[in-house]
C-alpha cells in the first residue's frame, strides 16, 4: 500500500506544523507518509522544513518531505490537506482590526471569529479558501480538506456553500482543551470524563459531562464545577496559563445558563453584550476581561518561537508530546478504517433542529474509512440555541455578502453582531466599517471597496 500524502497550506505557521506531525509520526500507520509543505514565505518555509525533518528524525519515521511555494503542485494527489493560515499576518491586518476599532471606541479581546475583527478576517481569507478548494477540485479531488483557519464558522460554511464536493472539516481544539481544563479544575484525570457537545465552533455547549466512579458508573460533573468554584477552588489557570485568562466569564455564564461553553473567557467576552462596555471598568476588573488579548499574544508566542527555533535547529532530536488536535485521528481513522470519534465543524444537514439548515455547527463525528459522520443531535436547550443564533446572524450575512458579493451584507454583518452593537449605533458602526474597509485596501476583495 502506498504512503498517503500530507499536504500542509500554510507550512510557515511552524509551531502548529510541529504539533501536528508529531502527532503523525506516533502513528504507525502515518509514518511513512510523503509531507507536503507550501507556504508563500520561503523563510518560514525552510524553517518548518528543518522542524519536520528533525521531528522525522526524532520519530524514526521513514517518509519524505518535499517543500512547494505552488500551491497546486503541493495539492497535486494528496490525500489530507492541512490549512492554517492567516491572511494579512498578525503585522499590518490583526493590528489594523485592533486599532481602528479601538479609535473608535470598540475594545476586542481576540477579534478573530466574530464583531469587525472577525469579519474584516473573513473577507480576507475566504476568496483564499476557495482558490485552494478550486486546486483541490482539480488536482486531488478525493482529498479530506482540515481546516485549522479562522473564523472557523464563516470559512465553513462559505467553503460548503461553494464547494460542495469538497470533502471537508473545521477543526478546533476547544471541546477537548476544555474537557482537560475542566478535569484539571476538579484536580481529576481527564481520562475519566465522557462528554456530549455541541452548538457552534466557539459556542458549543457540554449537553452532558460526566465522570467515570471507582464502580464503573458515570455520574454529572457539572454539581462538583459549581461548588468547586463558589469555594474557590476553580477556575485553576487556563491552558494559556498567565494572569489576563483567568476564565471567570465561564463559570459565571455556567452558574447562568445551567450548561458550560467550549471556548474561553477572553474569546467569549466579546461574542455577547455583557462584558465590555465603554466606561465600565468594574465590569473589566469583575470578570478579568483580558483586552488586546490576541496582539499581546501573538508578540509573545513570536518572540517565544524564535528561542525554540534555534534550539531545534542544533539539537539532534526534538521532543515530541502528544497535542490536543485531532488531525492525526482524523487521518488514521480514514487511512486505515479504525473508527474514532472527534468533534468537528460540518454543515447543519439536520443535525441540529433548531439552528438554521445549512449552517456551520460543531458536533460529534464518527471518522473510518467512509470519511466524517456527523452525529445528529437533534433538538438544543431553546435558550442556547437563542445564544447561538446572535452569532448566526453574523455568520449568515457575512457568508452571504460573500456569495454574493453583496457590499451592503457586510454593514449588516456588524450591525448584528451582539458586542458591536452593544457598544456603537448605528451610524458609528457604519462609519466604523468605511474605516476598516478603507485601512485594509488591497487585502479585501474588490467589490468589497466603494
Amino acid at each position: 500500500m502506498r504512503p498517503p500524502k500530507i499536504t500542509f497550506i500554510g507550512a510557515g505557521s511552524t509551531i502548529f506544523v510541529k504539533n501536528i506531525l508529531g502527532d503523525v509520526f506516533q502513528r504507525p500507520a502515518l509514518k511513512t507518509a510523503h509531507i507536503a509543505l507550501m507556504d508563500i514565505d520561503p523563510v518560514r518555509l525552510e524553517e518548518s522544513h528543518i522542524v519536520v525533518r528533525k521531528l522525522m528524525e526524532s520519530a524514526d519515521a521513514t517518509g519524505s518531505i518535499t517543500c512547494h511555494s505552488s500551491r497546486k503542485e503541493a495539492l497535486r494527489d494528496a490525500d489530507f490537506v492541512v490549512v492554517a493560515f492567516q491572511i494579512g499576518g498578525y503585522e499590518p491586518c490583526t493590528v489594523t482590526d485592533f486599532e481602528v476599532c479601538k479609535r473608535h471606541g470598540l475594545e476586542q479581546t481576540i477579534a478573530d471569529t466574530l464583531g469587525p475583527g472577525g469579519i474584516m478576517r473573513a473577507l480576507r481569507t475566504i476568496p483564499h479558501l476557495w482558490q485552494i478548494c478550486e486546486d483541490m477540485t482539480e488536482v486531488c479531488p478525493n482529498a479530506t480538506m482540515l481546516n485549522y483557519v479562522n473564523p472557523m464558522a464563516m470559512n465553513t460554511w462559505a467553503m460548503y456553500a461553494r464547494y460542495p464536493q469538497i470533502k471537508q472539516v473545521g477543526l478546533c481544539h476547544s471541546v477537548q482543551g476544555t474537557a482537560e481544563e475542566l478535569a484539571r479544575d476538579l484536580d481529576i484525570s481527564a481520562d475519566t470524563l465522557r462528554y456530549r457537545c455541541a452548538g457552534i465552533n466557539h459556542m458549543a455547549f457540554y449537553l452532558s459531562l460526566e465522570k467515570k466512579g471507582e464502580n464503573g458508573e458515570y455520574t454529572s460533573i457539572y454539581p462538583d464545577l459549581l461548588r468547586a468554584y463558589e469555594n474557590g477552588h476553580a477556575p485553576k489557570p487556563n491552558s494559556h496559563s498567565n494572569s489576563r485568562c483567568q476564565n471567570i466569564i465561564r463559570y459565571e455564564m455556567f452558574k447562568k445558563l445551567g450548561y458550560f461553553v467550549t471556548e474561553s473567557s477572553e474569546h467569549f467576552a466579546e461574542y455577547t453584550p455583557w462584558f465590555i462596555k465603554p466606561g465600565r471598568e468594574d465590569l473589566i476588573n469583575r470578570y478579568k476581561v483580558p483586552l488586546d488579548e490576541y496582539p499581546k499574544r501573538c508578540v509573545e508566542q513570536l518572540a517565544n518561537w524564535r528561542n525554540e527555533l534555534e534550539a531545534y535547529k542544533t539539537a539532534e532530536r526534538i521532543e515530541i508530546k502528544p497535542s490536543r488536535e485531532y488531525a492525526s485521528t482524523i487521518m488514521n481513522a480514514i487511512w486505515t478504517g479504525e473508527p474514532s470519534v472527534i468533534y468537528g465543524n460540518v454543515r447543519n444537514e439536520g443535525l441540529i433542529d433548531n439552528l438554521p439548515q445549512g449552517c456551520c455547527v460543531e458536533v460529534p463525528c464518527l471518522v473510518d474509512s467512509n470519511g466524517l459522520q456527523p452525529t445528529k443531535i437533534g433538538a438544543l436547550p431553546s435558550h442556547l440555541a437563542a445564544l447561538m443564533q446572535t452569532n448566526i446572524n453574523v455568520q449568515t450575512l457575512l457568508t452571504e455578502a460573500m456569495l454574493t458579493e453583496n457590499r451592503e451584507r457586510v454593514y449588516h454583518a456588524a450591525l448584528l453582531d451582539p458586542h458591536t452593537a452593544a457598544v456603537l449605533s448605528i451610524e458609528e458602526i457604519y462609519t466604523l466599517m468605511d474605516d476598516l474597509i478603507a485601512a485594509h485596501g488591497d487585502w479585501l476583495p474588490e467589490w468589497v471597496h466603494p
